[in-house]
C-alpha cells in the first residue's frame, strides 16, 4: 500500500444548481408605470398559444398576427390566451410581430378606461371573470316544477 494515490475528484466549477435558473422573485411588478403604445407598436389580445415562444394574437387594428415572445420574457413572464399584450410591429412583415410587454389585469382595465382599448374588448381575467360577464340573467338557470304529483 505504499503506492497509494488518491482518486481525482471532480471540482464544481458551475454557478449553482437547477434552482439558480429560477431566479429571484422580483416583486417590483406590482407598482409599475403604465406603458402606452408608441408608433410601430400595437395592443393585442392573445387568441392562442402555439408553443416554441410563439403565440397568435388579434391586434386592436383588426389584424391577426403571429407573435414571437422575446428572450427576456421567455419562461419568465407567463402569457396565456386572453391576456392583453403590447407588440412591436415589423415594417417588413405585416403578419408577424414581437411581444414587448404583458399587461397585468388591472393595467388592462386602466387601458380600457383611458380609451386605448375598444369597449368591445373582453378582458379575460381567469375563470371567475368570465362567469360574471356571462351571467346577466339571474333567473335563467332555475327550473320550476309542478306541485301536484298526481298529474305526472
Amino acid at each position: 500500500m505504499a503506492n497509494y494515490e488518491p482518486a481525482i475528484v471532480a471540482k464544481n466549477k458551475g454557478k449553482g444548481g437547477k434552482n439558480r435558473k429560477r431566479g429571484k422573485n422580483e416583486a417590483d411588478d406590482e407598482k409599475r408605470e403604465l406603458i402606452f403604445k408608441e408608433d410601430g407598436q400595437e395592443y393585442a389580445q392573445v387568441s392562442r398559444m402555439l408553443g416554441n415562444g410563439r403565440c397568435e394574437a388579434m391586434c386592436i387594428d383588426g389584424t391577426k398576427r403571429l407573435c414571437h415572445i422575446r428572450g427576456k420574457m421567455h419562461k419568465k413572464v407567463w402569457i396565456a390566451a386572453g391576456v392583453i399584450i403590447l407588440v412591436g410591429l415589423r415594417d417588413y412583415q405585416d403578419d408577424k410581430a414581437d411581444v414587448i410587454l404583458k399587461y397585468m389585469p388591472d393595467e388592462a382595465r386602466l387601458l380600457k378606461a383611458y380609451g386605448e382599448l375598444p369597449e368591445n374588448t373582453r378582458l379575460n381575467e381567469g375563470i371567475a371573470g368570465g362567469i360574471d360577464e356571462e351571467d346577466d340573467g339571474a333567473g335563467d338557470d332555475y327550473i320550476e316544477f309542478e306541485d301536484d304529483i298526481d298529474k305526472i
